[in-house]
């Protein structure tokens, strides 16, 4: 890793200090996941790596205020890339995959490093993660078990059908199936008593 990615890496950690479901450790496998994709698909790291990096950066902010944490999580990577004087034809694309990576908010990711951005997110919430983070978010909120079986029925069991990339599809079929017989497992486990 360069010192710009080290120094890029330090700065979102710094942000993101508390754990929990969308937390540096989040932030970290979607990196990962982004380079394996992006390498595949041949995308340009020096867009999509910090991209990866910043996607999540203003969650926190999101939690306390309300405010779309991907249209501020741009803002605060187009001004800490500035402020290091990264290449500023790169920013605006570093920004437009932030802004996209949330598959609810219905923007496009027009270019190859978005959808493997988008991608990437989306994997982090499918398979054997996705279900400790989906239970772990449950219980963020004051949830139980059924809030965490909804959500992976009403969000997650649709993901396979959103990716973008095709190393993404094939990522995407090994970990749906975990989710399908995962599902399969708690509903067996759950018959209610008579």
């Amino acid at each position: 890793m360069d010192e710009e990615t080290a120094a890029m890496l330090d700065y979102v950690r710094t942000a993101l200090r508390e754990s929990g479901a969308h937390g540096f450790d989040h932030t970290g496998r979607v990196v990962r996941l982004s380079e394996e994709i992006g390498a595949r698909e041949g995308a340009d790291m020096d867009i999509l790596i910090p991209a990866a990096l910043f996607h999540d950066i203003a969650r926190p902010l999101e939690e306390r205020t309300g405010a779309l944490h991907e249209e501020e999580g741009a803002r605060m990577a187009e001004a800490y890339l500035r402020s290091i004087g990264y290449p500023e034809d790169r920013i605006a694309a570093i920004a437009h995959a932030v802004r996209a990576h949330r598959y609810s908010t219905g923007i496009d990711p027009a270019t190859l490093e978005a959808r493997v951005l988008s991608d990437a997110d989306k994997l982090d919430a499918m398979g054997a993660v996705g279900i400790a983070r989906t239970f772990m978010q449950a219980g963020e909120r004051g949830g139980g078990i059924p809030d965490a079986v909804d959500h992976i029925r009403a969000k997650l069991l649709n993901l396979k059908d959103l990716m973008y990339t095709k190393t993404a599809r094939e990522i995407a079929a090994k970990r749906h199936a975990l989710l399908v017989a995962f599902l399969a497992a708690l509903e067996e486990e759950c018959v209610p008593a008579q």
